[in-house]
């Protein structure tokens, strides 16, 4: 196993089990798990996905987020004033509230995956890699991105959420939000904010535990089979969230059956003879905020206009049934607290006689 310490301003790799001094001849003797760290103790030991290990004294006061995504879910831990830019920025209006105001502020470093040469020259001390196993869309996979060597000589310490960075290569299907809990937890460990962490992940749970107490016992052949259809990915050729995407742990608690969970990775992209082959009984129209209810539902309409009346799709039960949900992109496929309240408006669409 990979081991790193940090001192002073500290750095994290995210997403893993925060674990007590586990030798290594490192001085450990001290670090907290993160169930320990609520009040915001250090040092705090930290171990990722990929194995590696970092143990640190004190919080990071420059970060850096690779999306929206590790952006919310600082912001909702109170710790924005620590985020100095971010790639991929959320949308105006696709936040709720408050959290919308404070998205606005942050600094936008790059529009898609932030520039190398921009982002090694942040003045960060910490950057969060959302997307580093998904190539294109995060600096993990990018040719131009930063090496480790060069986050190191930058002083920027360079992590990865664990629910999105790990996903793909993860060895058995993802069919609960354990994963984006850990982060939460380890974020807040990190942050100082783990009295936060634990208060969401709480309200997460409870979402959850009130939906499986109402499904959670469906057979599965009683269970509707689901089609997260990613409208925005284009309609030449289908994009579907495979077993490995946190999407087909929101379609499985929901009490359904996601229609490619044969499918091991992330996403892939297939052909319409294979959705025609699935014959999904329900269609989620995935479009991702437009920054106002308005903008969304006419968005949504489109995606079921094009359904409807396309040869290959038309066709279908669930078009055909008028079997449709409207939910956004972003609380599906991008692991954070929102996916709770995901599992539980499908769960209402899906079983409105179990779930109120």
């Amino acid at each position: 196993m990979r081991s790193r310490v940090w001192s002073g301003t500290a750095a994290v790799v995210l997403g893993g089990v925060l674990v007590a001094g586990c030798g290594g001849g490192e001085d450990t003797a001290g670090a907290r798990k993160a169930g320990d760290s609520v009040s915001g103790g250090y040092p705090v030991a930290v171990t990722d996905c990929t194995g590696a290990r970092t143990t640190f004294s004190a919080a990071p006061k420059k970060i850096v987020t690779s999306n929206a995504s590790s952006l919310e879910l600082l912001l909702r831990l109170g710790a924005g004033d620590k985020v100095i830019g971010t790639g991929f920025p959320p949308g105006k209006g696709t936040l709720p509230g408050a959290l919308d105001t404070e998205a606005q502020k942050v600094t936008v470093l790059g529009r898609t995956v932030i520039p190398k040469e921009k982002l090694l020259g942040s003045g960060a001390d910490l950057y969060i890699d959302t997307f580093a196993s998904m190539g294109s869309m995060g600096g993990g996979g990018m040719g131009d991105a930063p090496t480790e060597e060069e986050f190191t000589a930058a002083g920027i310490k360079h992590t990865y959420l664990k629910s999105t960075a790990c996903a793909a290569a993860n060895k058995k299907p993802v069919t609960d939000l354990s994963a984006v809990e850990a982060d939460i937890t380890s974020l807040g460990a990190v942050t100082g904010t783990g009295a936060k962490a634990k208060q969401l992940v709480a309200g997460m749970r409870a979402k959850v535990d009130a939906v499986q107490k109402a499904v959670g016992g469906t057979g599965e052949s009683e269970r509707p089979t689901y089609f997260f259809f990613d409208y925005d990915a284009g309609t030449k050729q289908p994009t579907v969230v495979c077993n490995r995407q946190v999407a087909n742990a929101v379609i499985t608690l929901a009490g359904a059956r996601n229609a490619f969970a044969d499918c091991d990775g992330d996403y892939k992209q297939v052909g319409w003879e294979d959705v025609i082959a699935k014959n999904p009984d329900w269609i989620q129209l995935g479009v991702r905020d437009r920054g106002s209810e308005a903008a969304n539902e006419k968005a949504f309409d489109e995606a079921e206009k094009w359904l409807r009346s396309h040869s290959a799709t038309k066709g279908l039960k669930a078009v055909e049934e008028g079997h449709f949900v409207r939910i956004g992109s972003e609380q599906t496929t991008i692991a954070g607290v929102g996916n709770a309240g995901t599992v539980e408006k499908i769960a209402k669409a899906l079983h409105p006689g179990k779930v109120g």
